[in-house]
C-alpha cells in the first residue's frame, strides 16, 4: 500500500503545487508534470452504506425476535453482526442530526424535531459550523455521497422553495445527490419529492402501483451501479433513509393481508410471543426479564370488542409495511453484490431511529393528524370500523395503537420519545463488512450509540477527523469508534457514559448503570398535566444484570442514583440539553418559541406557480377569521381548477372554480367536509373573486360563516362546522394555480387541478375582516413592498 500524500486534517485538502522546472516550450524534453489524478480516500477505504429505517422498535424485526418478517436484515445478519445494545436519541430529527455529525443532538442543535426549534442553542435546529456532516468529510475526502428518503433536519424557516439550502443534504450536507423529502413523514403513494432541492412529482400514481419506498429503491440503485460504471475505483457513501415505517402506515394490501390473523391473540400475548423468541435468537441475554406493562397503557383484554378486528387490521398493516421495506432494502443491497464490492462495502442496517412509534393514540388512527390537533375523539369506534378496510390503502392516513408500540419493543419499557428508558432508545443494528469482520452471525453487547457511527467510518476508512472543514475550525466528535468490537466480541466496552433527554424524559448511562426519569407520556399530546422536572420520579438500573430494565434499584443504592443524577446534570451543561423544555403547543408558535418565521404581519401575497410552501412558509389562518382574495381572468367559456389550496385529503382547505362556479371547501382531517359554492359562475374577463370566513371565536376548533363575493358583490354563503387548530399535515403544501400531493375536495385530482384561466396574484388576509370587500391596488402594493 503506497503512502497516503494528503494531509486530510484541513478539508478541502489544499492545492499544493510542488516547484520545478518551468519551460518555455512545452515541446521541450524538460516539460514534465505530473499526471492529474482524481482526488481518492486512502487506499482499501470501503464503500459505505448506512440504511436507517424509521420508527421500527428493537422487538419488531424477525431479525431481532419480532414478528415482522425481515429476511435481508436476517441474511445480513448471518453474515455479519448484530448489535444488541445501540442506542439513538428516542426521536427522529434528533438521531438523524446525530448519526450523521457524530456529535450529540443538543450539540448540533437538534433536541427536538424541527417544528418545535426554539432559540436556544440545544434546541435550535441549527448546526454549528464547528460540526461538519460527515457526508461532506467523505466527499472532501473523494467519496462519491449520495441521500435517498427522508431528511428532517432542515430548520422550517429554510424548507422553502427560496432555501437558503445550508442545511439540504445536496445543498450543505455533503452530499452531491440527493432523492427524497423534507420534513418528517410523507405519504408513501403521493409524496412531496425533492430532487436536489427541486421539487418533483412522483413518477407515476398510486393508482399505477406508485410506492415512495420502490422509488427510493429505484434510485438508490441506480446511482449505485451508475457511480459503479463510471468510477470503479471510487468509494461510495450511500444514506439510504426510508420514510417507513413511520405513519402513515400504507402499504400494498396484499403484503397486510400476509398477516392475516397473525395478531388475534393481541398485544399482551405478542410480546410474550416476541420475548421467547428473542431468547431462542440470542438476542437478548438468557437472564433478561420481560418489563411489565404500565398502567397508562391499556391490556389488550380491556380493549372495546368491537374495536378489536380494527386493532388487529392495523398491526397486519404495519407487519406488511415492515417486510415490505425489508424487501426494497434487499433491492439495494443486492445491487451492491451484483456489482462484485459487497465484500468491502460497509453496511450499517439500523432497524429504527427511535422506539415504535405510539403517537397513533390508545385506539390507532384512521388519519394520525387528529391526535396531533387535539381530535382523536372524532375517531370514535364506530368511525374505526367503518375505515378498517382502507387502513395502509391511499385512502388512509393510519397509526398503530399504543398497544401495540409497546408490544413491538419487547422486552423494553415504553416507547419512542421517551427517551428515558431503552424501548425510546435501543434499535437493533446489523453491520455487515466481510473484508473487516471474521465472524458471521455474532452478537456485539457493547454500549453503542448512533454518534459512534461516523467515527467508526473514518476510522475504516483510513481517515481523521478534520479540524477545519471549509475554513472553520471544527469541534471533537463525540462519539466513539465501534471498529474495536468488530473482531473482539468479548473486549470491554468504550462509550462508557451517555445522557439522554427528549420533551423532559431524560436518562443517562455510565459503566452499565442507568438512571432514568419519564416526565410526560408520548400519545398525550394536546392538554394533559406536565409536573415539575423536580418533582419527576428517577429510577435506577444495573444494566449488567438487567437488559431490559426490568428491577428499579433505587431504594437499595440511593447514593448511586444521586451519583448519576449529578452526572446528567454535569453532561447536560456540557452538551445545551438545559434549558429542559416540556412545551409542545407553545413551540409550536415561532414568536413564542423565537425562532424566525418567514411569515410577517397579518397578510401575504401568493403568485401563480408558487408551490411546495409548507405550512411553516403561509400565515396561519388557523383558529380565526381570513379572507383569501385573488384577480383572475377567466377565459370564454369559463374557468376550472385550483385558485389556492392548502393540505390534502386529510385535511386542509382549498378556493377553486369548479363547473364555471368559485368554491370553497374546508376538509377536517378527511373525516368531515364543509362545502361553500357560488349562486352563479364567474364571468369571462377579469374579476376579483374572494371567500371570507368569519370565525365563530371562543375557543380552538371553533366553525364559521362562509361568504363568497364577485366584485365585491355576494355570490354564496355556507358554514363550516368545525376547523384544525394545530395543523393541517406533516407532508402537504400549499400550492397556487394547482394542487400537489392529495387533492383537498373529490372535485378534482391534482393532476387535473390545474386553473384554466389566469392568476394574476392571491392574497391571504387574517384578522377581524373589518375590511372592504375589493383590495385597493395601491394596498396590495404596499403589502408586497413592507414584505420584500
Amino acid at each position: 500500500m503506497k503512502p497516503d500524500r494528503h494531509a486530510r486534517t484541513m478539508l478541502p485538502i489544499p492545492d499544493r503545487p510542488s516547484p520545478g522546472l518551468t519551460t518555455y516550450d512545452a515541446k521541450d524534453p524538460d516539460t514534465a508534470y505530473p499526471p492529474i489524478e482524481p482526488l481518492m480516500p486512502p487506499d482499501g477505504a470501503p464503500n459505505v452504506l448506512v440504511i436507517l429505517l424509521d420508527d421500527v422498535g428493537f422487538g419488531a424485526s424477525s431479525a431481532f425476535g419480532g414478528p415482522c418478517a425481515t429476511p435481508n436484515a436476517e441474511k445480513l445478519a448471518a453474515g455479519g453482526l448484530k448489535y444488541n445494545r445501540f442506542h439513538t436519541t428516542a426521536l427522529c430529527a434528533p438521531t438523524r442530526a446525530a448519526m450523521l455529525s457524530g456529535r450529540n443532538h443538543h450539540s448540533v442543535g437538534m433536541g427536538s424535531i424541527t417544528e418545535t426549534a426554539t432559540s436556544a442553542p440545544g434546541n435550535s435546529s441549527l448546526k454549528p459550523n464547528t460540526k461538519a456532516p460527515l457526508a461532506m468529510t467523505l466527499k472532501l475526502n473523494g467519496y462519491s455521497t449520495a441521500q435517498f428518503g427522508k431528511c428532517h433536519e432542515v430548520p422550517v424557516w429554510q424548507s422553502s422553495p427560496m432555501g437558503p439550502f445550508d442545511a439540504w443534504p445536496s445543498g450543505g450536507g455533503g452530499f452531491e445527490t440527493f432523492y427524497g423529502f423534507i420534513g418528517g413523514e410523507n405519504n408513501q403513494y403521493e409524496p412531496a419529492l425533492y430532487n436536489g432541492t427541486t421539487p418533483v412529482e412522483p413518477p407515476a400514481t398510486a393508482e399505477e402501483g406508485y410506492h415512495l419506498t420502490e422509488d427510493l429503491a429505484d434510485h438508490a440503485v441506480s446511482w449505485i451501479r451508475t457511480q459503479k460504471a463510471l468510477m470503479p475505483d471510487k468509494p461510495f457513501f450511500v444514506y439510504f433513509a426510508p420514510g417507513a415505517t413511520h405513519a402513515p402506515h400504507h402499504v400494498p394490501t396484499e403484503w397486510a393481508d400476509k398477516y392475516k390473523g397473525r395478531f388475534a391473540a393481541g398485544w399482551d400475548v405478542q410480546r410474550e410471543q416476541t420475548f421467547a423468541r428473542q431468547k431462542e435468537l440470542g438476542v437478548i441475554p438468557a437472564d433478561a426479564e420481560l418489563t411489565a406493562r404500565h398502567a397508562e397503557i391499556p391490556a389488550w383484554d380491556d380493549m372495546p370488542d368491537e374495536l378489536k378486528p380494527v386493532l388487529e387490521r392495523q398491526m397486519e398493516v404495519y407487519a406488511g409495511f415492515l417486510e415490505h421495506t425489508d424487501h426494497h432494502v434487499g433491492r439495494v443491497i443486492d445491487a451492491i453484490e451484483d456489482l462484485g464490492v459487497l465484500e468491502n462495502t460497509i453496511i450499517y442496517y439500523i432497524v429504527g431511529d427511535n422506539g415504535a412509534s405510539a403517537e397513533g393514540t390508545v385506539n390507532g388512527a384512521f388519519n394520525e393528524m387528529a391526535n396531533f390537533n387535539g381530535m382523536a375523539a372524532l375517531e370514535t369506534p364506530e368511525f374505526m370500523v367503518s375505515k378498517m378496510d382502507e387502513l395502509g390503502t391511499p385512502s388512509s392516513y393510519n397509526h398503530y395503537a399504543v398497544g401495540w408500540a409497546w408490544a413491538m419493543n419487547s422486552p423494553l419499557q415504553w416507547t419512542k420519545q421517551v427517551a428515558s428508558h431503552w424501548g425510546g432508545t435501543r434499535n437493533g443494528t446489523i453491520l455487515h463488512w466481510p473484508k473487516g469482520i471474521t465472524e458471521q452471525g455474532g452478537v456485539r453487547s457493547q454500549f453503542t450509540h448512533v454518534i459512534d457511527i461516523a467515527p467508526t467510518i473514518l476510522e475504516a476508512a483510513g481517515l481523521p477527523e478534520p479540524t477545519m472543514v471549509n475554513g472553520v475550525m471544527q469541534s471533537p466528535m463525540e462519539g466513539t469508534s465501534m471498529l474495536y468490537s468488530f473482531n473482539e466480541p468479548d473486549t470491554p466496552e468504550r462509550h462508557e457514559l451517555q445522557y439522554f433527554e427528549m420533551f423532559g424524559n431524560r436518562g443517562i448511562y455510565h459503566k452499565g448503570w442507568s438512571a432514568v426519569t419519564k416526565h410526560r407520556t408520548p400519545w398525550v399530546m394536546v392538554g394533559g398535566a406536565m409536573i415539575a422536572f423536580d418533582d419527576d420520579v428517577w429510577e435506577l438500573y444495573d444494566g449488567s444484570g438487567d437488559f431490559s430494565q426490568a428491577r428499579d434499584l433505587s431504594a437499595e443504592h440511593p447514593e448511586r442514583l444521586h451519583e448519576l443524577q449529578r452526572l446528567w446534570l454535569i453532561e447536560a451543561v456540557k452538551y445545551n440539553v438545559l434549558p429542559l423544555d416540556d412545551r409542545t403547543a407553545d413551540r409550536l408558535n415561532p414568536e413564542i418559541a423565537g425562532r424566525p418565521t418567514l411569515i410577517h404581519g397579518n397578510s401575504q401575497l401568493f403568485f401563480a406557480g408558487m408551490g411546495r410552501l409548507s405550512e411553516n412558509s403561509v400565515v396561519s389562518i388557523k383558529n380565526k377569521s381570513f379572507s383569501v382574495t385573488a384577480e383572475v381572468d377567466v377565459p370564454d367559456g369559463g374557468a376550472e381548477g385550483v385558485i389556492i389550496a392548502q393540505g390534502g385529503r386529510f385535511g386542509g382547505w382549498s378556493v377553486f372554480v369548479s363547473g364555471g362556479k368559485l368554491k370553497f371547501v374546508y376538509n377536517v382531517l378527511g373525516i368531515q367536509s364543509f362545502e361553500t359554492e357560488a349562486e352563479t359562475p364567474i364571468p369571462a374577463g377579469n374579476h376579483q373573486v374572494r371567500m371570507e370566513f368569519a370565525y365563530d371565536g371562543g375557543g380552538l376548533a371553533k366553525g364559521g360563516g362562509v361568504t363568497l363575493y364577485h366584485d365585491g358583490e355576494a355570490v354564496g354563503t355556507g358554514r363550516v362546522g368545525a376547523t384544525q387548530p394545530m395543523v393541517f399535515s406533516a407532508d402537504e403544501t400549499t400550492d397556487v394555480g394547482y394542487e400537489s400531493g392529495t387533492a383537498v375536495s373529490p372535485d378534482y385530482t391534482p393532476q387535473s387541478s390545474r386553473f384554466t384561466g389566469k392568476i394574476q396574484w392571491v392574497q391571504i388576509d387574517v384578522g377581524d375582516d373589518d375590511h372592504d370587500h375589493l383590495i385597493d391596488p395601491e394596498e396590495r402594493l404596499r403589502v408586497a413592498m413592507a414584505r420584500q
